[in-house]
């Protein structure tokens, strides 16, 4: 069984646009006012509404530093800080937000994971 994450926006357009452009997801499916995209093994989607939800954290899991270090430099100013370590989940990340005004992490684990 697989599984979707929706959020509303207001404006459909752009959100999809950052994501696919920016971040490199594809779109999935196409529905009357909903996109859904495509990200390695996540499904998110975007429905166009009057207000946006903003809350709740998209993580982006990248299989070494470099994918990071990459995704940072592709996000320029949405980015909130460097890459970095954080001794505490022992990986290495940075936040940023999206054009809706949502927190997006990118990171990658310092330690052996399980396959997903």
């Amino acid at each position: 069984m697989s599984a979707i994450t929706f959020f509303a926006t207001t404006d459909l357009e752009r959100i999809v646009g950052f994501y696919t452009e920016t971040v490199g997801a594809d779109v999935w499916l196409e529905q009357p006012d909903c996109t859904i995209l495509k990200y390695d093994n996540q499904l998110l989607g975007f429905c166009e509404r009057e207000e946006a939800d903003t809350e709740g954290i998209l993580t982006f899991v990248s299989p070494d530093r470099a994918g990071v270090d990459e995704m940072h430099d592709r996000l320029g100013e949405r980015a909130r800080e460097d890459p970095h370590e954080n001794d505490r989940y022992d990986i290495y990340q940075f936040f940023a937000d999206d054009p809706d005004g949502r927190t997006v992490e990118f990171q990658t684990f310092l330690h052996e994971t399980d396959e997903i």
